[in-house]
């Protein structure tokens, strides 16, 4: 059964991503779309599950371990200032919206927070693709977004295990806080000084593609530790492909990577997303629905841009960052899960900002190609991925 879905997600993902890219929209936006056409609300031919949920885990961590070998690491380094102020923004204008948001709606003074935390979140991983389309992804503005989002990540999870101790969860703040540091410091360690050193050794034997081979172990683990010390293995992953990308073996890992991941991973990753929606019980909810939506978008979009404003940004810049900030993707749904487990979200909710997470998914890479000007080199990218 998976070996027939693969083959159908490939061909149906291929084709709706051409057909976006002629409507002047980015691949990436035909590519979720389909996803809805081919799961369980609309026809039905795909299912989702746990191996097609494992190929998708690995689309999106090679999606960013691509992004992390397309870096420039001066670049990065001067977008710092600006990484703070849009990564800052973008967490304080949804947390305390989506906090009185929850007051309005009668949620508890812990939920309300709760769930303008879930609101600060971000995922940049359908913008990565976005940007890369769009030739973005090594401008100021794309090593702002990629610097943000790092940000991002680590206050949101940090602040969430702050909430879940008052909340008489079973949390301890200092090992959490500390667990990160850890990882942090490891990773960048271990990326300046054993990176080099193990890739050279492992692509020194004497067997065939030791070098990809020795860059996706890399990738992997950093992606595991990542996740295992509760930072996303989103961020692991782009910090392997960083460490990469400053010796000599990233352009070899580029173009085999790259050649992998787009062949099949990234495109499951994409088209899985919209395969997971549920429509069932939408309409109980619609008007709650649209709220959220809008606020979620609104939030996100305001507090990035105003960030980068503050930063030095044009405002064309400043709101084309701010809409690649937009998207929630996978890194709400897992602290959504984590809510409903704790129980500051009900069921009802739960399912509500499932829905919300998923439109404000589709929605971003519209609202980027809106706000970044092309470049000529956009029809070029478009065509290969």
């Amino acid at each position: 059964m998976l070996i027939l879905q693969l083959a159908i997600i490939l061909i149906a993902s291929k084709i709706a991503g051409s057909l976006s890219v002629k409507l002047g929209q980015p691949s990436v936006l035909g590519k979720l779309l389909i996803g809805i056409v081919l799961g369980p609300s609309v026809l039905g031919v795909v299912n989702e599950t746990d191996p097609l949920a494992e190929f998708s885990h690995i689309g999106v961590i090679l999606l960013m371990f691509i992004a992390g070998l397309e870096t420039d690491i001066d670049e990065f380094k001067r977008s710092g200032k600006a990484s703070t102020f849009v990564g800052f923004g973008g967490i304080i204008v949804p947390l305390v919206l989506g906090y009185f948001a929850g007051i309005i709606l009668t949620l508890t003074t812990m939920e309300s927070w709760f769930l303008g935390l879930l609101l600060s979140a971000t995922s940049v991983s359908i913008s990565v693709q976005a940007l890369k389309e769009m030739n973005h992804l090594k401008t100021p503005e794309g090593a702002t977004i990629l610097g943000a989002a790092v940000i991002d990540d680590i206050v949101v999870i940090i602040a969430l295990a702050f909430l879940m101790s008052f909340a008489g969860g079973d949390v301890n703040l200092t090992t959490v806080i500390l667990k990160k540091v850890i990882f942090f410091a490891g990773a960048i360690l271990i990326g300046w000084k054993a990176i080099p050193w193990f890739l050279k050794k492992f692509s020194s034997l004497k067997v065939t593609e030791t070098v990809i081979s020795s860059a996706l172990i890399i990738c992997f683990v950093y992606a595991y530790l990542a996740e295992y010390t509760g930072v996303a293995a989103i961020i692991g992953a782009y910090i392997a492909g960083v460490a990469i990308s400053v010796t000599d073996f990233k352009h070899e890992v580029f173009e085999k990577v790259e050649t992998i991941s787009y062949s099949i991973f990234v495109p499951v990753f994409f088209t899985s997303i919209g395969v997971t929606v549920e429509f069932a019980g939408i309409t109980d909810n619609i008007v709650l629905i649209a709220i959220l939506c809008v606020l979620a978008i609104l939030t996100k979009l305001i507090g990035s841009a105003i960030g980068a404003k503050a930063a030095g940004f044009g405002w064309n810049s400043s709101l084309g960052i701010g809409s690649a900030m937009v998207s929630r993707g996978e890194v709400a749904l897992i602290i959504a899960a984590i809510g409903l487990e704790a129980t500051l979200l009900s069921q009802e909710m739960f399912a509500v900002l499932v829905v919300v997470v998923l439109v404000t998914t589709i929605v971003t890479p519209p609202m980027m190609k809106l706000f970044f000007k092309s470049n000529p080199q956009q029809e070029i990218n478009q065509t290969k991925n």
